[in-house]
């Protein structure tokens, strides 16, 4: 028999094997280090926007925040922001997506009373998919006007009732299934 140079089919398999262990262990891993990101982006852009309000309401607000319209959701308050150059082409988006995460403010807190009540305000922030491989993150976010964040662990069932509650005077509150304040 010649001298054969090369690798057996069971080396092969056994490399093919480890490999697959590998990528096992390690693609979870990158997938929550993803997941994490996008969380943390959600975060510093819901800071940004409350930031941005503070801004408007001070300057070009006219002691107001950015924001009108009815219903329960409204982009027009991202619009104006951006529109008075506190925020980026991204976050002011109709829809406004960014890492993975939709923003959106609850006009219920912005000033749309008679005679307008500029006291408060919210921005929410939810993951475009929040199960399977292909989750942008597994919390939902909002921020009020007192600056605290809140945030709501999705698991199973638990799906969006997420909410802000209270009044101007007595200051907004978060409320919903499973929702906490932000410890940072």
């Amino acid at each position: 028999m010649k001298n054969q140079k090369g690798f057996s089919l069971i080396e092969l398999l056994i490399v093919v094997v480890i490999i697959g262990i590998i990528a096992a262990i390690a693609i979870p891993n990158l997938l929550a280090a993803r997941r994490s990101a996008n969380e943390g982006s959600a975060v510093s852009s819901l800071r940004t926007l409350h930031g941005a309000q503070a801004t408007y309401q001070a300057t070009s607000g006219a002691g107001n925040y950015a924001g009108t319209g009815g219903g329960t959701v409204d982009t027009v308050g991202l619009v104006n922001l951006h529109n008075a150059g506190l925020i980026d082409a991204v976050l002011g988006a109709t829809p406004s997506m960014k890492s993975g995460y939709s923003f959106t403010g609850n006009t219920f807190f912005f000033s749309t009373a008679s005679p307008p009540n500029p006291a408060t305000f919210a921005f929410l922030a939810i993951p475009s998919s929040e199960t399977g491989l292909t989750a942008t993150g597994t919390r939902r976010f909002a921020i009020a006007t007192d600056g605290v964040i809140g945030f709501q662990t999705l698991s199973g069932s638990a799906v969006g009732d997420m909410a802000l509650g209270g009044s101007a005077a007595a200051g907004a509150s978060y409320a919903g299934t499973n929702v906490q304040t932000l410890n940072n």
